[in-house]
């Protein structure tokens, strides 16, 4: 798939005009506000939680560990924040936890996720980053979305510049998901962080179209010292990588706090365009401070967002209405 004549009228709007060096102090009181966010006993996504609950939110915090989220719930506030279990490599997993979060969810922000790891099938026989990047997500929103008040902010990566879904047929597509295809590492990588874009702006013309209460929105936090970048490594037993990775984010990356920064930015920025994607504003994207940005052109096509979205109501037996 080509990606001429492939951008969409979000893609042509006026990029949102956000504050220079607008940080988590510029969060306005989110008291009574609720958010849950994926992945966030680690990371982006725990410091998104700890600057929320910071701002008076309450947050609910889905892992797969739920030792370390209730580590996590008693550092940030034992009050302010719950916990789920959900592994989104098991949609089983995935189903009930939607079912325990019943009260209403202001922001839903689909942040968890794994990079580069070696071939893997989720318990769903999915390619696991693909089913934990985007099909889990896809899942989990469609099932809470009926009690989301505001927002959907799902986190891509500069990552998807790379990736690449053929020729956007629904085989193809399909192929990708359930590992089918020649698998490389940083490219079904690539093509999890491109589907987590072309969700988004394909939910933002959903929910225009059904006239539903929330927008939809995605934001990349550069590059961020988390432990994402260890996960590889480590499952494939590489202990030099393991360290090589470790000294280039103590080296280069920003902080994880400051990597939080797009997504909150995303998760709480007034009267934010629906399918804004957010990032940092240094050089190349991989650091400082808030901005509106744009995704390669390819992120914005109707037809290959259409057929992923067919594709991932299909796997997942979730169908959005």
């Amino acid at each position: 798939m080509t990606e001429n004549n492939s951008e969409i009228s979000t893609s042509r709007l006026p990029l949102q005009h956000i504050p220079n060096g607008w940080s988590a102090s510029d969060i306005q009181d989110l008291t009574g506000k609720h958010f849950v966010i994926t992945g966030g006993t680690s990371g982006i996504g725990k410091e998104a939680a700890r600057e929320l609950v910071r701002a008076g939110a309450k947050v609910t915090i889905t892992a797969r560990n739920t030792q370390k989220a209730e580590a996590t719930r008693k550092e940030l506030s034992s009050e302010k924040v719950s916990i789920t279990a959900m592994d989104l490599a098991d949609l089983n997993s995935v189903r009930k936890a939607a079912r325990e979060i019943t009260e209403p969810v202001d922001v839903l922000i689909l942040n968890a996720g794994v990079m580069a790891v070696p071939f893997t099938k989720t318990a769903d026989d999915f390619e696991l980053q693909m089913g934990t990047n985007h099909l889990g997500h896809f899942a989990f929103a469609g099932l809470m979305s009926d009690r989301i008040t505001s927002r959907v902010v799902t986190i891509s990566s500069q990552a998807h510049r790379t990736g690449s879904f053929g020729d956007g047929s629904v085989k193809t597509i399909r192929e990708i998901c359930l590992g089918k295809n020649k698998y490389q590492p940083w490219g079904a990588y690539g093509a999890s962080k491109l589907a987590n874009l072309l969700f988004t702006f394909e939910l933002e013309r959903f929910s225009a179209n059904k006239g539903l209460s929330f927008h939809a929105f995605a934001a990349h936090p550069g590059y961020s010292n988390t432990n994402l970048q260890s996960v590889g490594p480590k499952m494939r037993g590489n202990l030099r990588e393991e360290r090589a990775t470790a000294f280039m984010n103590t080296v280069i990356a920003q902080s994880a706090a400051k990597g939080a920064l797009p997504t909150l930015c995303a998760a709480t920025f007034p009267n934010l365009y629906g399918a804004s994607y957010i990032g940092p504003d240094g050089l190349f994207e991989m650091r400082g401070f808030p901005k509106a940005t744009r995704a390669r052109a390819l992120a914005y096509d109707q037809r290959l967002a259409r057929n992923l979205w067919s594709v991932s109501e299909e796997l997942t037996g979730v169908y959005w209405r």
